[in-house]
């Protein structure tokens, strides 16, 4: 493997996900360095290509963790896999957070003042922040949270790939737990969330382009605070942390139901 390839937040070269990326590469406060090629992260893999698939076959992937909820899997499609990868579903969505269906509804309607009144005047960020905090208020929402990183202390489901739509919200606090798990300071984390907004620009800026000309919206930048990876939404979910238990380090164990067991394979597993 080359220092190129060691590098974190390397990009797997997805035509399907252009977010998706290694978690390894990261160093943490005691000196060691996140594994390479074992814990994956983002975007759905629905539109996979051939060559997408080669390229996951390639890495040895065995296991799929897919973060999205019902209606997004039932509308854009299920996960398209290399052969011998296993697919699990971990739904982190409900009805009264349900941010894609409101979004698609609103956008579906073709409405201005709809779409300003819910996204407008700070409305977007409002309910992004409210998603974040509930990643941690919500007891079975945290549950799948917890499944997913206890599905990275199984060494027979490594490499694993988890993921949402865009790989930005649900899969960075995934990966944020995961890096802070393993000891990683707290601005690397931040560096590898906010890394979406470097890796999506390009499609960003097409699909509001694409909302604005086929006269989706009047105002596609209302949309933007929604696609954009932004750190008040993640210090969202760290406040929700701190506000309900002593240190994160009882967060994982009290809150995600990790156990001494699970943390040192977790780190077995990822560190080395």
């Amino acid at each position: 493997m080359t220092q190129q390839d060691r590098a974190p937040g390397r990009s797997l070269g997805l035509q399907c996900a252009v977010n998706a990326r290694d978690l390894g590469g990261y160093r943490t406060t005691e000196g060691r360095t996140v594994r390479s090629g074992v814990a994956l992260r983002g975007d759905a893999l629905h539109r996979a290509t051939a060559e997408d698939l080669a390229i996951l076959a390639e890495l040895g992937l065995r296991h799929v963790i897919d973060l999205r909820g019902l209606n997004e899997v039932a509308e854009n499609g299920t996960d398209l896999l290399p052969a011998g990868a296993e697919l699990e579903a971990q739904p982190v969505y409900a009805t009264d957070h349900d941010i894609y269906v409101a979004l698609r509804d609103t956008l579906a309607a073709q409405d201005g003042d709809a779409q300003r009144a819910l996204l407008g005047d700070g409305g977007a960020e409002r309910m992004m922040v409210s998603m974040y905090d509930w990643f941690v208020t919500d007891p079975e929402i945290r549950a799948r949270f917890a499944a997913t990183v206890k599905a990275l202390t199984r060494p027979e489901r490594l490499p694993l790939f988890f993921h949402c739509t865009a790989g930005k919200d649900r899969t960075g606090w995934t990966a944020a737990i995961v890096l802070t798990a393993l000891g990683v300071d707290r601005a690397t984390v931040y560096e590898d969330y906010l890394l979406t907004n470097e890796r999506t620009e390009g499609l960003i800026a097409r699909i509001l382009d694409h909302l604005g000309t086929q006269g989706v919206m009047r105002e596609p930048e209302l949309m933007l605070p929604v696609m954009r990876a932004d750190r008040a939404y993640l210090d969202s979910a760290f406040a929700a942390v701190a506000a309900g238990w002593p240190s994160f380090d009882a967060f994982l164990s009290d809150g995600l139901g990790l156990t001494d067991t699970d943390l040192e394979a977790l780190r077995k597993n990822l560190l080395d």
